[in-house]
């Protein structure tokens, strides 16, 4: 059940589950989210083998964007927009949270979603083609293996309940650490031992990122998940090639 509670957490795809999730159920999902991460990237790179038979890099690049964003119900893009509102405004970690909570997209959010959209679209139009299966591939599997990091490893900010402090409440090392198997698998799978070095540099992202977010906010929450996610998606995109030496 945690693989299925992970599929409709983490994207629109209908669910055979039909009844809520347990509390287990949802700590033993953190398991599967590289996985779930997986299936989206062999999702993106295949629509990128068949948008190349007929379309320009750049349209191809905008659609799958397009496609990332509809698969995962723009759920994390959410988040990352109602964190930047957050970090934007309020004197103290409350009121951030509650600037957080408003469904409301402020100014600064749009910017900042607008910016981080930006940045996928040229770190894709810039990802050379021998890595573009290790990109479009890992960039999901390691930024939901980033996300079970922070659950475990930080504290959650917000009282009174909630899906992200059943996640935090579950999260263990045992499921941690099976996660990170099989995000490593796929690193290695894909990169060869350059795979751990990329694993290395997201997880010290992960962590300044992480501390940044707990010391305005006094721990994480939901919406600083889904900015985490978004945030290191980016980053892998960026890091693979330079990594690879493909851009030089």
């Amino acid at each position: 059940m945690g693989f299925l509670v992970a599929l409709q957490f983490l994207t629109i795809i209908p669910s055979p589950l039909r009844r809520e999730a347990t509390p287990q159920e949802f700590g033993r999902s953190l398991i599967y989210f590289p996985l779930i991460g997986l299936g989206i990237g062999g999702a993106l790179y295949g629509l990128d083998l068949l948008f190349a038979l007929f379309l320009p890099s750049a349209i191809a690049n905008i659609l799958l964007l397009v496609t990332l964003v509809l698969l995962t119900g723009a759920h994390h893009l959410d988040g990352f927009i109602d964190t930047c509102d957050g970090m934007a405004s309020g004197r103290s970690p409350q009121e951030r949270l509650e600037i957080m909570r408003d469904s409301r997209a402020g100014s600064l959010g749009v910017i900042g979603g607008c910016c981080l959209l930006l940045a996928k679209y040229v770190s894709l139009l810039f990802l050379p083609g021998p890595l573009r299966m290790a990109g479009l591939l890992l960039m999901p599997v390691l930024s939901r293996w980033a996300m079970v990091g922070a659950i475990f490893a930080y504290p959650y900010a917000r009282k009174g309940g909630g899906m992200g402090q059943m996640f935090k409440e579950q999260a263990s090392w045992p499921r941690v650490t099976l996660a990170t198997l099989i995000a490593l698998a796929a690193s290695l799978l894909l990169m060869r031992l350059l795979g751990l070095a990329l694993m290395a540099a997201i997880l010290l992202i992960l962590i300044l990122m992480a501390s940044f977010l707990r010391r305005r906010l006094g721990g994480l929450s939901g919406d600083t998940y889904g900015a985490i996610n978004e945030v290191i998606e980016v980053c892998v995109l960026v890091l693979v090639p330079l990594i690879s030496g493909g851009y030089f």
